[in-house]
């Protein structure tokens, strides 16, 4: 929610326009929506979190239910899933209304499923391409979800043995794991520029060169996992993310939720909590929400 919210005012800018704008864009600020407000990414994200904490487990029909429910088009989404929510809403069936789409939002919201099941990486595979299912099923989509839902899952597992994971090895795992899903994004994470933790600039000029931060999954998912894995702390892992332009919210959603995993709640500056939004499904309703998971995940 933290790289969603610092993102959304930049998407669709290039990581020079930031630069020249802000310098380093650590504080969140207003743009189509008020500053700390959340888009489509957290809004599907907290769709699987209630599930997960509703099921116990990634429930399919439970998870589309959730989706239209929670649906509030001024978030920002994408007119492919208001196509799939029509569908939906004309009791198409929950693995059959979405789209042909290479895009990264099964990609954008799964962090939750990668930490829900961080303890079994194939129970996670699964679940990551259950909830992608429901709006993308794309190849590419897929692959780029369950990527993203593997590397916090590692994350998770790296955090908890309190030691970083060594970059050409999480990589390479990653890129293997998805290569029977999709050969092109498998070689788009192994093609991710190996650099030395902390050189800001250096990090940002070299990722947002080498990828083009899009909307597409391939291009999208590697870019985040090289901010996490050239940071050294939460907050820095999401500034460099949200700083490679593109498409921001995403790309800084994703980042956090790699930074949120191996680092956890309490490395996230305390200015960027009180500035997310906390309505009825905002900061405090997301975290009661990741108890309610936990106990129904451990009984």
């Amino acid at each position: 929610m933290c790289g969603d919210a610092l993102g959304m005012p930049v998407e669709g800018w290039s990581a020079q326009a930031i630069k020249q704008r802000f310098g380093r864009l650590d504080t969140m600020l207003p743009g189509r929506l008020p500053a700390g407000f959340y888009t489509d990414d957290s809004q599907m994200m907290v769709a699987i979190l209630e599930t997960l904490a509703q099921k116990g487990r990634l429930d399919g029909p439970w998870l589309a239910q959730r989706f239209m429910s929670g649906f509030e088009p001024w978030r920002g989404y994408g007119g492919r899933i208001l196509g799939v929510m029509e569908r939906l809403a004309e009791n198409a069936a929950w693995d059959q209304a979405g789209t042909e789409s290479f895009g990264n939002g099964g990609a954008m919201r799964v962090g939750i499923v990668g930490a829900f099941y961080a303890d079994d990486l194939k129970a996670c595979e699964q679940a990551a391409l259950d909830q992608c299912r429901i709006t993308h099923f794309h190849p590419q989509g897929l692959a780029g979800a369950v990527s993203q839902a593997l590397a916090v899952s590692l994350a998770c597992q790296f955090g908890a043995q309190g030691r970083k994971p060594d970059p050409s090895i999480f990589i390479l795992k990653i890129a293997n794991e998805v290569e029977n899903i999709d050969s092109h994004t498998a070689n788009r994470i192994r093609a991710m520029p190996i650099l030395p933790c902390g050189n800001e600039s250096g990090v940002i000029e070299t990722l947002s060169g080498a990828y083009s931060c899009s909307v597409t999954a391939a291009e999208a998912v590697p870019p985040a996992l090289g901010a996490f894995l050239a940071s050294n702390s939460a907050e820095q892992a999401i500034v460099m993310s949200v700083g490679l332009g593109g498409d921001t919210d995403t790309i800084g959603a994703m980042a956090g939720a790699l930074a949120g995993a191996y680092w956890g709640l309490d490395a996230l500056p305390d200015a960027w909590l009180q500035t997310l939004e906390n309505g009825a499904r905002g900061r405090d309703y997301v975290m009661d929400l990741c108890r309610v998971a936990l106990l129904a995940k451990t009984g």
